[in-house]
C-alpha cells in the first residue's frame, strides 16, 4: 500500500507517519506540506509546497496511492469565520479533489475533532466549518472514506505538539491521562492508535463513516 499524509508535522500527523513507516504492508509514504521534515527513512518521500492550493507541479508524484490520511488542521483561535473556512474547508476539499482524480480508487480519512458538527447550523463556527468539511468529504466519490473525531489524544514515542499550551498541558498533565486511558479507554486515545486505526481502515475499511475516540480505539484493534 502507498500512503500520503498530510500534516506530518504536528503531533498526530507524527503518529501517523511513525505507524506507516514501520508497517511491512506500507511500501511508500508520501509527505505533503508546507516544510520539509527532519525524518528520514527508505520509504518516505517528501514532497514540500508552500502553496498547498496549488499542487500542478507535484501531480506526476502525487499518483498510484491507495490512501490519504488527513492530519492537517489549524486553530480557529483568533481567526474570523472566513479566515478559518479558507484553510479548514476550502484547502481540504481542494487537496482532495486534486488527489481524487489522480487516484479514483483512493481511501480517505480526515482528522476532525470531537463536537464537530454535522448540521453545519450550531453556534461553535469551528464546528460547523468542520462539518461542512466532513460533509463535503462523504459526498466525494472515495473508494472509502471515514472521519475521525478524537477528544483528547496522548502523544506516544517521543512525539510532542508544535502548540506549546498544548506541550505544557501533555507535561503537566500526561501522567494522569494515561491513567485515565487505562481506567476508561474510551474516553481518550493516543497516536499510536490514530495510526493504527488509519491503517486498519484503509487496508480493511469499516462499518462507520464517522468514528469517536472509542470507535478509534476498536479500529486500532481491528485484524
Amino acid at each position: 500500500m502507498n500512503v500520503i499524509i498530510l500534516g506530518a508535522s504536528g503531533m498526530v500527523g507524527q503518529g501517523v507517519l511513525h505507524e506507516c513507516l514501520a508497517d511491512p504492508a506500507v511500501q511508500k509514504v508520501v509527505s505533503l506540506s508546507r516544510n520539509s521534515l527532519a525524518d528520514q527513512h527508505p520509504k518516505l518521500v517528501q514532497l514540500v509546497q508552500p502553496n498547498l492550493f496549488d499542487l500542478t507541479h507535484l501531480e506526476g508524484q502525487l499518483g498510484s496511492l491507495d490512501a490519504c490520511f488527513y492530519c492537517l488542521g489549524v486553530s480557529s483561535a483568533g481567526m474570523s469565520e472566513a479566515q478559518y473556512r479558507h484553510l479548514t474547508y476550502d484547502l481540504t476539499v481542494s487537496v482532495a479533489s486534486t488527489l481524487l482524480r489522480l487516484n479514483p480508487k483512493m481511501s480517505l480519512i480526515y482528522v476532525s475533532g470531537s463536537g464537530t458538527d454535522s448540521t453545519e447550523q450550531g453556534k461553535a463556527m469551528w464546528a460547523r466549518i468542520k462539518g461542512a468539511t466532513e460533509n463535503a468529504l462523504l459526498r466525494m466519490p472515495f473508494e472509502a472514506a471515514f472521519m475521525f473525531r478524537p477528544g483528547v489524544i496522548i502523544p506516544l514515542n517521543g512525539i510532542e505538539s508544535k502548540t506549546r499550551s498544548y506541550r505544557l498541558f501533555y507535561a503537566l498533565l500526561g501522567p494522569i491521562l494515561r491513567l485515565i486511558h487505562r481506567v476508561r479507554p474510551g474516553s481518550m486515545t493516543t497516536t499510536k492508535a490514530v495510526g493504527r486505526a488509519m491503517l486498519n481502515l484503509a487496508h480493511h475499511g469499516g462499518p462507520k463513516a464517522v468514528l469517536d475516540g472509542m470507535a478509534i480505539n476498536a479500529a486500532a484493534l481491528q485484524h
